[in-house]
């Protein structure tokens, strides 16, 4: 297929070909990964500015996204893709082949770094899906930043920069440009823009910006990173959400009122304990949901208001395909046994999703962990029923725009299975509030491509 880029896309390439780091924040479904492979490949061949070039992304998009889309395309499909994958043996062989580009699972950069130590051999490294180095702490930002300053060009795609809050991007920051523009560190970005929120003596839960720290911040980036929002640039299908209350029993409201309050809820086979906050309230999405785990790890069902309430989902679609998005494992087994008379599919493979768009599954299951990235899904229907809503922005964005994209010919309705007068409620209200945070953000570094072509 020839590659003839919108206007926006060009934009884009322009942008990694003259900024040797770059944050392209760009919605679901505008080609950030044939931007970044065109670039890419002008530099490498064109320009001869790099040699080797290094994609780290989540496993499925690993798996298939980048080695599909330079297949797709007849100014790419020369471009040699190894897949850094699997077990080591295989990770090894992948790196001793010849190739352009190295794809590698995020799971696996600690691995990677480890493996080549001082003698790093990559230098270009394309992060897609930035936001997942989103924490300081963690094993994969750590070892990356240790060899950031042997990178020469670097790109981070991402269409949640900020899931969970401005904190988010101090670390996906200093990945592109080593602190020059928020800080060298997190305590030293959290003191000169944030104040202490909820706190507990001297432990501080949450971390409140400043006054003007949102827009300081947002003018901060602005040379640095790119947004370009779907609404702006493509015809995208209607989105119809619709909140769905289910009514949970007495007796399970009961239940419900009881491990809020107690923390504990005694059972014949099992007390279920809530020791901590973070614990209680993944204990309470449970219940809401109609099952949770105890003590024992076993799954002890307390209703079936929300099964019911898909059902009038299943039955209102009247046949048309449903994407079923869960959270826990007693979710998933509870609802293929419930609609087991339409044989429901659990998404895992490239055939479920060939299935799936060819229209032969009704109801697909799918955890958004695991769908939330790289998957064209569109074909195969326009109705989606959350089971379970996330606290996370990320996959649930993500998740969303499996159906809601580019060749969706339907408008998309997106169903929430919401337990009412529980934790659900509060989930759908912060994911709210941190889609506006985040909209904020966006648009702060929104490219302005008409004004700049005037």
């Amino acid at each position: 297929m020839i590659f003839k880029p919108h206007e926006y896309q060009g934009y884009a390439i322009k942008k990694i070909i003259e900024l040797p780091a770059v944050g392209l924040f760009m919605d679901m479904g505008l080609g950030k990964t044939a931007c970044a492979l065109t670039a890419t490949a002008e530099l490498m061949h064109n320009y001869f500015e790099v040699s080797k070039v290094l994609v780290v992304a989540p496993l499925r998009v690993a798996e298939d996204t980048w080695s599909r889309e330079t297949a797709k395309w007849d100014h790419l499909n020369y471009l040699r893709i190894a897949k850094v994958l699997g077990p080591e043996k295989d990770r090894i062989a992948a790196l001793n082949s010849k190739a352009d580009i190295y794809v590698i699972n995020r799971e696996n950069v600690k691995w990677l770094v480890e493996h080549f130590g001082k003698k790093w051999p990559f230098d270009m490294v394309i992060i897609d899906e930035l936001s997942s180095f989103k924490s300081s702490k963690a094993k994969r930002f750590r070892a990356l930043r240790k060899v950031r300053p042997l990178i020469k060009r670097i790109i981070g795609l991402t269409g949640t920069p900020a899931p969970n809050g401005l904190l988010d991007l101090w670390p996906q920051v200093y990945l592109l440009d080593l602190g020059e523009r928020l800080g060298k560190t997190i305590t030293g970005y959290r003191e000169r823009y944030f104040k202490p929120g909820k706190r507990n003596r001297s432990v501080i839960f949450t971390w409140d910006p400043k006054p003007d720290a949102e827009a300081a911040i947002h003018n901060k980036l602005s040379d640095l990173c790119v947004s370009m929002s779907a609404a702006d640039w493509l015809q995208l299908p209607e989105r119809i959400d619709n909140i769905i209350p289910v009514n949970l029993s007495l007796k399970a409201w009961g239940q419900y009122e009881q491990l809020e309050r107690d923390l504990l809820l005694p059972l014949a086979d099992g007390d279920v304990v809530a020791n901590t906050a973070a614990v209680l309230a993944n204990k309470l999405l449970q219940m809401a949901n109609g099952a949770v785990y105890d003590e024992n790890g076993m799954a002890q069902e307390f209703h079936k208001a929300k099964l019911e309430a898909l059902e009038g989902v299943i039955e209102e679609a009247a046949g048309k395909p449903v994407l079923v998005f869960y959270s826990y494992r007693h979710d998933l087994d509870r609802i293929k046994e419930h609609f087991k008379q339409y044989k429901p599919k659990e998404l895992k493979t490239a055939e479920d999703i060939k299935n799936w768009n060819d229209g032969k599954v009704q109801i697909m299951l799918a955890h958004p962990a695991s769908a939330g990235h790289g998957l064209n899904l569109q074909a195969g229907g326009n109705i989606i029923a959350w089971f379970s809503t996330p606290w996370s922005l990320e996959l649930y964005q993500q998740a969303n725009a499996r159906l809601h994209r580019q060749g969706q010919q339907r408008a998309v309705i997106i169903h929430h299975l919401v337990a009412k007068g529980t934790i659900d409620e509060d989930v759908i209200r912060v994911l709210g509030y941190k889609e506006r945070g985040q909209n904020a953000l966006l648009e702060a570094v929104k490219a302005r491509i008409a004004a700049i072509a005037t």
